[in-house]
């Protein structure tokens, strides 16, 4: 199949993807298939509903300007802004996106959509410049988020807001982290650059790749050697203080990346817990792959009873579900698929889970509360909350001096991370 007439197919699945990701449903979840297409469908695929999504503001303004449906088939529609997408891009020449999308129409079981959708992409390489004007009066429109999101970015911090949303809407970068227990941070730099890979430390086990590849092209990555982790994640480990011998709990560990992380640092008993046995799978093969040992459970943290011996750790994890404001640029379906309430309820989740994994902490221990998000009601509030109603916990300063709440950049992605000693 040639690439123009690939277009159209990957044109279809994209929009059958995105229509449902504005029914309210998982990008991931739906792309669950994807991953057994090969490798150019696949990467295809995954240009168009990222990219289409991480532009979704923009997008659909331009199709809700220019149509003349009061309401349009969900599929269409979603074909309508891949399509722009695709134009915007600079991939393909104008009239194969158009002459694809035309295509991509019957494909869906849309035939009779195919005059309206060549219509509407013709009207907009048209009128591009009138277009691009009146989006600068429309906030959604120009910064490519929910407005309820562009608010609250706004409102905590008014000095940075354009810049976090700038960056949010960036392609992510890609970070490795180095096993030092296989090799060492220069070696593997170097078998980087004979591999044709140009990569740049950020710390004495961080490197931040060029461009980013898939992983196969990665060396010694089977063999454990490097794992893929935000330069952001990977601060967690090493704010926690560990040593040789302690007893650690990861409560909420899915992937993996943080319990291989300490894993890496020191030798300690590791347990690593998540909520869905689907999840603590990917644990597994984490550590498997790194060669690293520890016990892992499907179980809720916040049911001690359920998981606990009663012996204390010495250092707890708690890298709690939240929102993932500050990772939306790589799952770009986030920031529409949530909603203004969801962050309260985050919030009462994440004090919950503090509030158990506190009982199985020892006096002395730390617990380093961590979040993928940059929205302060999940962050400070929650801790500040916490603090005022345990005595017994003392906030240190973070050990690497930076302050608790990174906001995403070229990077690393958005975390917070809070380090709470118990008193005894």
């Amino acid at each position: 199949m040639s690439t123009d007439r690939a277009l159209a197919h990957s044109l279809r699945e994209a929009a059958a993807a995105l229509a449902g990701v504005a029914a309210g449903r998982s990008l991931s979840e739906l792309l669950a298939d994807a991953n057994r297409a090969d490798a150019p469908a696949r990467g295809a695929l995954i240009d168009l509903t990222h990219g289409t999504l991480r532009r979704y503001g923009r997008v659909h303004h331009i199709v809700r300007a220019l149509s003349r449906q009061a309401a349009g088939d969900p599929r269409v529609h979603a074909l309508l802004w891949c399509s722009i997408y695709a134009l915007d891009s600079g991939r393909y020449a104008p009239y194969t996106v158009v002459d694809q999308a035309v295509r991509a129409c019957a494909l869906l079981g849309k035939a009779g959509a195919k005059g309206y959708v060549n219509a509407l992409l013709r009207a907009y390489m048209r009128e591009k410049d009138a277009l691009e004007a009146a989006m600068q009066e429309n906030e959604e429109a120009r910064w490519w988020h929910p407005q309820w999101w562009i608010d609250a970015v706004r409102s905590a911090y008014p000095e940075a807001w354009t810049s976090v949303l700038a960056a949010s809407v960036t392609h992510p970068p890609m970070c490795l982290r180095v096993n030092l227990r296989r090799t060492s941070l220069e070696d593997y730099r170097r078998r980087l650059e004979d591999a044709g890979l140009s990569a740049r430390p950020l710390s004495a086990r961080a490197l931040l790749l060029e461009r980013p590849v898939p992983v196969e092209r990665l060396p010694g990555f089977d063999a454990g050697e490097v794992s893929v982790q935000d330069f952001g994640a990977q601060r967690a480990a090493a704010l926690m203080d560990l040593r040789d011998g302690q007893r650690v709990l990861d409560a909420c560990a899915a992937p993996g990346g943080k319990s291989a992380h300490i894993l890496e640092l020191a030798d300690v008993d590791l347990l690593a817990l998540d909520a869905e046995a689907s999840r603590s799978q990917r644990i597994e093969h984490t550590l498997a792959r790194l060669g690293l040992v520890a016990r892992v459970r499907a179980c809720d943290c916040t049911r001690l009873e359920h998981w606990w011996d009663g012996r204390a750790f010495d250092r707890i994890l708690a890298d709690v579900p939240c929102s993932a404001s500050g990772v939306a640029r790589r799952h770009p379906d986030i920031k529409w698929l949530r909603r203004p309430g969801d962050i309260p309820r985050f919030a009462a989740r994440q004090g919950e889970i503090l509030d158990a994994l506190w009982r199985a902490l020892a006096a002395g221990g730390k617990l380093l509360y961590v979040t993928c998000s940059f929205f302060p009601q999940e962050n400070d509030a929650v801790v500040e909350g916490f603090m005022a109603r345990t005595p017994a916990a003392r906030r240190l300063a973070l050990p690497d001096g930076e302050p608790a709440q990174w906001l995403p950049d070229a990077v690393h992605d958005g975390f917070y991370c809070a380090l709470i000693q118990k008193q005894g």
